[in-house]
């Protein structure tokens, strides 16, 4: 579960919108808004990047999608081992006919 935000929605849109209409410097308007100055910074390249203006990062949707797909993995990797741990207490069984245990093959 991921920790609580320090800063809600709002104020994240608030200082995100002001940092692009005003132009002034990131340090400058966390400062005016009581907001730490890299928190700032990565919220700006964030939106940056949602907005298609940063290719050096992941946009939120892509982030979503590969938290998404790694908890995915991780689920299908703990069957499998499952499986295996199984495996072991199953009889084997030829796919050939005629060639596994007595019980197996066909009347004749």
């Amino acid at each position: 579960m991921a920790a609580p935000r320090k800063y809600p929605d709002e104020v994240r849109e608030r200082a995100i919108r002001e940092v692009r209409a005003t132009g002034r410097p990131i340090a400058h308007v966390a400062k005016d808004l009581g907001i730490h100055k890299e928190a700032l910074r990565g919220w700006v390249r964030q939106a940056e990047a949602d907005r298609g203006g940063r290719d050096d990062r992941l946009t939120t949707a892509e982030q979503d999608e590969l938290k998404q797909l790694r908890k995915e993995v991780a689920e299908l990797r703990r069957a499998n081992e499952i499986l295996k741990a199984a495996s072991v207490f199953l009889p084997r069984r030829s796919t050939v006919p005629g060639r596994g245990r007595a019980g197996d093959r066909p009347p004749a």
